[in-house]
Formats: structure tokens, sequence, C-alpha cells
């Protein structure tokens, strides 16, 4: 083992979208190289590319601003590990007729990104 493994990670928290719609925008990026995974989100079509790129990208910003002296630049940072869980739900009521009310649940999720430099630190 010549090479140091180098790791980062970013998160995003209490971002006001469904973890399983995220989940789908997740999974298309999971193991790519970054620059490769920032171009896939940009020409994704569902809402939350958006957030996943900005975590994305932040992740490999810390990895950079962490190991300085490595020089690491997009095409050589790999997303090792990224999920979502799920955060706090937010309960709101809808009335109905003859009194009743209906339960509205407005799902909140967690983004976790962790980029690394080597290629074989990355689970698929």
């Amino acid at each position: 083992m010549a090479e140091e493994i180098l790791k980062a990670r970013a998160t995003q928290k209490h971002l006001r979208r469904s973890p399983r719609k995220v989940r789908l925008v997740v999974d298309s990026v999971r193991g790519d190289r970054v620059d490769k995974a920032l171009k896939k989100l940009e020409f994704t079509n569902k809402g939350a590319a958006d957030e996943v790129a900005k975590v994305v990208k932040s992740a490999a910003a810390n990895i950079r601003d962490k190991f300085q002296d490595a020089r690491l630049d997009n095409q050589e940072i790999y997303i090792s590990e990224i999920f979502v869980n799920e955060g706090a739900t937010l309960k709101r009521i809808q009335p109905r007729a003859m009194g009743r009310a209906n339960q509205i649940r407005k799902r909140t999720s967690h983004i976790t990104v962790v980029v690394a430099n080597n290629k074989e630190l990355v689970n698929q």
C-alpha cells in the first residue's frame, strides 16, 4: 500500500425533499469520479439533483482543503460513499368533510457524501 488514503465528508441536513426521491438521484452517481458525477447531475431531470450536486462539490472542496499538499482535482477524487437518511417529519393536517382531518407528512432528508482519492475504496 504505497499510496496514502485521503478521505473527507460533507453532509446536508433537513433537506425538504422526500428521502425516496433523493435516493433515485444518489444511486445514479454512487462510485463515480466527482467530475463525472457533477456532469451527470447537471443533466439529471430531478429536483433533488441540484442539492446532491452541492453536497458533492462541498465534499470535494473539503478533501482539497484538508489535504492541500496532495493537490487533488476532480478527476482524481471518487465518491466512495453516498447515502440518504430520513430526517425529521413535519406533520400537518388537512381539513376534510364533516369535521374530520387527514394528516400530511412532509418528509425531510439527510444527505451524506464521503469522497476519497483511491479507486479501491469505492463501495459499489
